[in-house]
C-alpha cells in the first residue's frame, strides 16, 4: 500500500461543498485552503494517509462528474499536496473519492494532483443505494481507463456490500464471496463498513473479510479510539471521518482532542499487535 504502516490510520477530509451543489457557499480558493488546514492537523497529528472527499455535495448525483466537480477537487488536492510539503509531511499520502460514482473521475484528479490511490464503492455487483440504482459494476471500465490515462500506480480501494444501501439483490452472496469478487476482478484493497457514515463494521464481517481475500483489509466508518485495537486484529488499515470530528458528527469541525485520542489508540493498538512501522 502506499503507507508506510502494516497498521495504518486513513483521515478523511470532507471537503465543503463543490460549486453547482445545494449547499455551496465557498469558493474553490476557500474549499481548498480548508481542505489542505484539515489535512495538515491529520498528518501532523500521525495518521498515515489523507483523503479528500465531497461529502457535503449531497443529495448525491450518481455515475459521471460534472467539470466544475473535477476542477474543484483537482484544486483542492493540489493545496493538500503543497501544504504537506510545507510542512514537511509531502511523504504522506493522498487518496480521493468522488460522490456519487465518480471513480474515472477520481482517477484523474489523483493523477492530476500526485494521490496514491482512490475509494469505490460500486466495483463489483449492483446495489440500491439511497441515491438511487446501481446497476452497473464498475471494475471493467474503471480499469481499462486506469491503464489508458497511464494511472496504473493509483491503488483502487473498494467497498463491498457498500454502506447506504441494500442488499437485498444480492442477500444470497455473502461478504466474503462479494471480497472474493472484487480481489479477482482486480481491486488492490476491499473496504467493510457499517450501514451508513459513522455506523461501525460487524467484527464478523472484518474477519470473514481478512480469511477470504490475501488482500489488504480496510474498514471505512464507525472506527472509533476504543475499537482501533480490536479491529487491527483483522484489518491492515482505518478510515477515520466522522470520529474526528466535534461531537463525532461528520459534518462538524475537526476535534483536535479526538484527533490526537484516534491518533493515540492506533499507536496503542500497533504496539499490542506487532503493527509498527
Amino acid at each position: 500500500m502506499p503507507w508506510a504502516s502494516p497498521k495504518a490510520l486513513i483521515g478523511m477530509v470532507h471537503l465543503r461543498a463543490l460549486p453547482g451543489s445545494p449547499s455551496s457557499a465557498l469558493t474553490i480558493g476557500e474549499i481548498a485552503c480548508k481542505a489542505a488546514g484539515e489535512a495538515r492537523i491529520l498528518a501532523e497529528a500521525g495518521f498515515d494517509a489523507v483523503m479528500i472527499e465531497n461529502m457535503h455535495d449531497r443529495p448525491y448525483v450518481h455515475g459521471r462528474q460534472g467539470p466544475e466537480v473535477v476542477a474543484a477537487m483537482t484544486a483542492a488536492g493540489i493545496a493538500v499536496r503543497q501544504e504537506l510539503a510545507r510542512v514537511g509531511l509531502g511523504s504522506v499520502p493522498l487518496g480521493v473519492q468522488v460522490l456519487s460514482g465518480g471513480s474515472r473521475e477520481a482517477l484523474a484528479v489523483a493523477l492530476a494532483c500526485g494521490g496514491s490511490f482512490v475509494r469505490v464503492e460500486n466495483f463489483v455487483f449492483a446495489h440500491v443505494a439511497d441515491e438511487g440504482l446501481l446497476e452497473r459494476a464498475e471494475a471493467g471500465p474503471l480499469l481499462r481507463y486506469r491503464r489508458v490515462i497511464g494511472a496504473e500506480h493509483i491503488r483502487v480501494l473498494c467497498d463491498v456490500k457498500k454502506k447506504h444501501a441494500s442488499h437485498a439483490i444480492t442477500a444470497d452472496v455473502t461478504i466474503a464471496e462479494a471480497a472474493q469478487a472484487a480481489a479477482f476482478f482486480g481491486a488492490d484493497g476491499v473496504i467493510v463498513t457499517g450501514p451508513a457514515t459513522g455506523r461501525p463494521a460487524e467484527a464478523s464481517d472484518v474477519a470473514a473479510v481478512r480469511g477470504a481475500v490475501a488482500l489488504p483489509v480496510l474498514v471505512g466508518s464507525g472506527v472509533t479510539p476504543e475499537t482501533v485495537e480490536a479491529l487491527f486484529e483483522h484489518a491492515d488499515a482505518l478510515i477515520v471521518g466522522s470520529a474526528c470530528k466535534q461531537d463525532g458528527v461528520w459534518c462538524n469541525e475537526l476535534d483536535h482532542a479526538r484527533v490526537a485520542a484516534l491518533a493515540r489508540a492506533a499507536e496503542r493498538a500497533r504496539g499490542a499487535t506487532g503493527g509498527g512501522a
